[in-house]
């Protein structure tokens, strides 16, 4: 039987839930919730019903995981908790200070509706989440670092968005070439925020607004651009669609380490992304967590989890004697 996969929310991220969802064999999409009018969502996936929000209660019996698509900021927050007592639930809540008072939140209400619901699922936090815990555990003399992009940072994005005289705009984090490749020589250097990332901004005015006013408050933003380098360049609106529609990403998780009686030797632990489409990458993630929702929830669990706690044969379609076979 497949896994039963109901969307929540389809935007970026959703969308690339339903590619997923087709490129795992066993799993099927039962249905896409959505705020908007289900009349003016036109989704890839035939014979699929694009329902209502407010009418999700009545798929309580026919959806197996809820795969949460909303974003982190005002969403999550809220629909986790409230659909943790109907479904097993996945979601992908990337703002890490709020992480523990999420999950205590997801923890209640999943327990309280006898579900499992799996958080912040994705690239970071989720697979450079795991591979810090392994580094850590392996090397326990060592650092860390974490590296972001190049790639767009869509919330940067956003609030470039947001300033007034704006019409579009596209924000890339970029990593300082320099600071990566000292981390790798096994150099170990303290690093600020500002000598670890760039950022570059490609920014499209509306007509008759101030360019040098504009820059000054992006560069001068707090919270997003003003502990950091940053370039400002204005183009046209046709050069932002023709060489910035995509939304690549990627990044590197480094640990750096000794091991020895005298920690005479050194090592370095190093994980890497290169994507073409954040979004897609992200689902892709989430689909595979999905399937361990269900798994868990068919051994009895409930209750929240983090990708720390779930161990990696539960994400595989494969069965442990083919993955003991082919992979180990």
């Amino acid at each position: 039987m497949s896994i039963r996969i109901g969307i929540l929310g389809y935007g970026n991220l959703g969308r690339g839930v339903e590619c997923a969802v087709r490129q795992n064999d066993d799993m099927e999409l039962a249905a896409v919730f959505t705020r908007r009018d289900p009349g003016s969502v036109k989704i890839l996936t035939e014979d699929v019903p694009v329902c209502r929000i407010e009418d999700v209660q009545e798929w309580k019996d026919r959806i197996d995981v809820m795969i949460l698509c909303g974003g982190s900021a005002t969403d999550l927050p809220e629909q986790t908790p409230a659909f943790a007592k109907l479904f097993h639930v996945v979601d992908s809540f990337d703002t890490h200070a709020k992480i523990p008072e999420h999950y205590a939140k997801v923890d209640a209400a999943a327990k309280e509706g006898r579900k499992v619901g799996i958080i912040s699922v994705g690239w970071d936090p989720g697979m450079f989440s795991l591979n810090r815990l392994y580094a850590n555990a392996i090397l326990p003399e060592g650092r860390d670092y974490t590296f972001w992009g190049k790639g767009v940072s869509q919330g940067h994005s956003d609030a470039i968005r947001r300033v007034e005289g704006v019409k579009d705009a596209k924000q890339y984090t970029i990593p300082v070439d320099a600071a990566l490749e000292a981390v790798r020589n096994g150099e170990n250097p303290e690093l600020t925020t500002r000598q670890k990332h760039t950022r570059e901004c490609f920014v499209v005015l509306e007509e008759g607004a101030d360019a040098a006013k504009v820059e000054e408050e992006i560069k001068t933003m707090p919270n997003y651009f003003s502990d950091y380098d940053t370039t400002v360049h204005f183009i046209s609106e046709e050069e932002l669609k023709e060489k910035h529609s995509g939304i690549p990403h990627g990044g590197f998780v480094l640990r750096s380490g000794k091991t020895g009686w005298d920690k005479e030797n050194s090592h370095l632990i190093e994980y890497s992304l290169k994507l073409d489409s954040n979004p897609e990458f992200t689902a892709s993630v989430l689909a595979a967590y999905a399937r361990a929702a269900y798994r868990l929830a068919e051994e009895g669990v409930s209750g929240c989890r983090t990708v720390f706690d779930i161990a990696p044969a539960y994400l595989s379609a494969k069965s442990g004697e083919e993955l003991r076979k082919t992979m180990l």
